[in-house]
């Protein structure tokens, strides 16, 4: 069972991962899968901090959030364009 904390957890781990592998070269920051982890761990953190009542990392993660899921939108409809290129290639990169 996944409880809040749990959610945090996993929130912070997608957060640090995108991270990691930008930081590596794997992963520009203009991938899709690049901002959907973003979006989706400071999502997570979010209601992590909303049931802590942590307001400053609420505004910190909710700005985040959104950013995060603007970028997502932006990152599909420029690759949905794209005609060549297996899954991966149209919509993750």
């Amino acid at each position: 069972m996944m409880t809040i904390f749990h959610l945090g957890v996993l929130g912070a781990a997608l957060i640090l991962i995108a991270f990691l592998l930008n930081q590596l070269h794997k992963w520009k920051d203009t991938y899709f899968v690049y901002d959907f982890f973003n979006f989706i761990g400071s999502t997570f953190l979010v209601i992590y901090a909303v049931d802590g009542k942590v307001w400053p990392f609420v505004v910190l993660n909710g700005i985040w959030a959104l950013m995060s899921l603007r970028d997502s939108i932006t990152d599909l409809q420029r690759n949905s364009h794209k005609r060549k290129g297996g899954f991966w290639e149209k919509w993750m990169m």
